[in-house]
């Protein structure tokens, strides 16, 4: 399984980090942002919604460790104050965080701000509020959501907003990913192909 280096490719973890089984978990998380960082991939979420607050920081702190100096941004799920306290590059919002314009007030211009959105009028709003880019989707059918909105509205959102990074998301995988591509997408956010790809240094190397 390979994932080519170009265009940006976002990886996001898989989330079964919890306050039970942390010990076990996190140094799979930092297994892959190492994986990730040997990859040149562009930008790795953290997306640990279960733990707590102090074990979120342990692990951002650990994961900014490794990306720090790396062409590797690694981006915080949602939670700003954790990002900035950790050192991390930047956080992924959700329609219901703040606005991408308040969080900008508060950590200034070289934060990266990424917006997950689901229509064409949240993409927009999320460029016009500052964003950096927008992460849209799902775009095919993954076992958490039943149907996905398809490219032909990735290809209409990624038009609209011409121009603006919009990352596509949603059963993507080696298989379909030149098809986000080809309908404009500045690049790939996945969980499960991409935490594959990362997962063993030696046999997955990018083509």
């Amino acid at each position: 399984m390979t994932a080519p280096r170009d265009p940006s490719f976002y990886l996001i973890t898989k989330g079964y980090c919890t306050p039970r089984n942390f010990v076990e978990s996190a140094p799979l998380v930092l297994a892959a942002l190492r994986g990730a960082v040997a990859r040149d991939l562009a930008l790795v979420q953290i997306r640990e919604k279960a733990l707590t607050g102090r074990l979120l920081f342990e692990l951002v702190s650990q994961a900014a460790q490794i990306t720090k100096g790396t062409g590797t941004k690694l981006i915080v799920n949602d939670r700003v104050d954790i990002a900035l306290a950790a050192g991390a590059d930047g956080v992924q919002l959700t329609e219901n965080s703040l606005r991408p314009n308040v969080v900008r007030s508060i950590a200034g211009q070289e934060f990266v701000i990424g917006s997950s959105v689901h229509s064409l009028e949240n993409a927009q709003k999320a460029r016009d509020d500052g964003a950096d880019l927008v992460v849209f989707g799902p775009v095919f059918a993954t076992p958490g959501k039943s149907q996905g909105q398809g490219v032909k509205m990735l290809r209409a959102v990624c038009e609209a907003i011409n121009a603006f990074p919009v990352f596509a998301i949603g059963g993507i995988d080696e298989r379909n990913h030149l098809r986000v591509l080809d309908a404009g997408a500045s690049g790939v956010a996945a969980i499960r192909w991409l935490n594959d790809v990362v997962r063993d240094n030696e046999s997955r190397t990018p083509s």
